[in-house]
């Protein structure tokens, strides 16, 4: 059987479609299907605090394209969910039922807390040294989710409105920075040795440019590095000589900048790359439901 995940996130929309398989040891999934369409919600939301009649057409012409694909590969049990940018606009709700309407998908918007759950869920910490600590750093293009876990249990979660969208449309706020900086403070003492565990495109695709094999993590030194490398090259050099995505090109240094001072702000000096996401999240959400 398959299941799918629908991720609408602040820089782009994702369905995952995965293969649900019967072990010894419960089910597992293997994914069959990943695509990612660069959307930008948060373009609109972030400064307008609602999206145009043409972002909404986009979205719901994505979905439901996503929909004919979930019918086409027989999609048994999905779910949607929405996130920062949808939760900023005004008119979130309203478009919410033009999908179901047009698309026959049903989408979820998402506290920032539960979204940083539902990525932690993947329990990639379950395969790491139980005697060390964590921290969860997923950036998203419109929020920033950390936690914290010690003795393989979340002692500490939250959403910080810190994003690469929400940066490149200049909408991260000083306050905010101070916030996320004290709450690492505050929730770290006594937890270091603290090591890190990094979700997102951009940290994927900076543990890719790191030219490191799978499962070995990035080091701070490493990624500051790379940060710097990036940092030298304009935006259309980034794209034309480093051959990055133009979707990819500009958020890749806000991103760089969130995860090197969180793990500046935190005494990280290592940071592990599983390549999870929320789309992932949800799919063991659907096994364990």
């Amino acid at each position: 059987m398959r299941y799918a995940a629908i991720d609408i996130g602040s820089n782009a929309v994702r369905l995952l479609i995965a293969n649900i398989m019967e072990t010894e040891d419960g089910y597992v999934y293997k994914k069959d299907t990943l695509l990612r369409v660069p959307l930008r919600l948060g373009d609109e939301s972030f400064l307008n605090q609602k999206l145009s009649e043409k972002k909404t057409t986009e979205l719901i012409q994505t979905m439901q394209a996503f929909r004919n694909l979930m019918d086409v590969f027989k999609v048994s049990k999905y779910k949607a969910f929405a996130t920062s940018a949808m939760r900023e606009a005004k008119n979130g709700p309203d478009i919410i039922k033009r999908v179901k309407k047009e698309a026959n998908i049903n989408i979820e918007i998402i506290t920032g807390n539960l979204e940083a759950k539902m990525i932690y869920s993947s329990h990639f910490e379950d395969t790491l040294d139980h005697k060390l600590n964590y921290l969860y750093i997923d950036v998203g293009g419109g929020s920033t989710e950390l936690s914290i876990f010690s003795k393989n249990k979340v002692v500490a979660s939250y959403s910080f409105n810190i994003g690469t969208i929400r940066m490149l449309d200049n909408k991260d706020t000083e306050e905010e920075w101070l916030n996320l900086k004290n709450w690492i403070k505050d929730n770290t003492k006594g937890l270091k040795p603290l090591v890190g565990i990094g979700t997102g495109g951009n940290i994927n695709k900076l543990h890719r440019l790191s030219n490191e094999k799978d499962g070995v993590p990035l080091t701070y030194n490493k990624l500051k590095s790379i940060y710097n490398h990036l940092n030298s090259y304009s935006l259309k050099e980034r794209i034309q000589v480093l051959d990055l995505n133009q979707d990819r090109a500009d958020v890749i240094i806000p991103a760089s900048e969130i995860y090197l001072s969180v793990m500046k702000w935190a005494g990280i000096k290592t940071i592990f790359v599983p390549k999870v996401g929320l789309v992932d999240g949800i799919i063991v959400s659907l096994i364990e439901d």
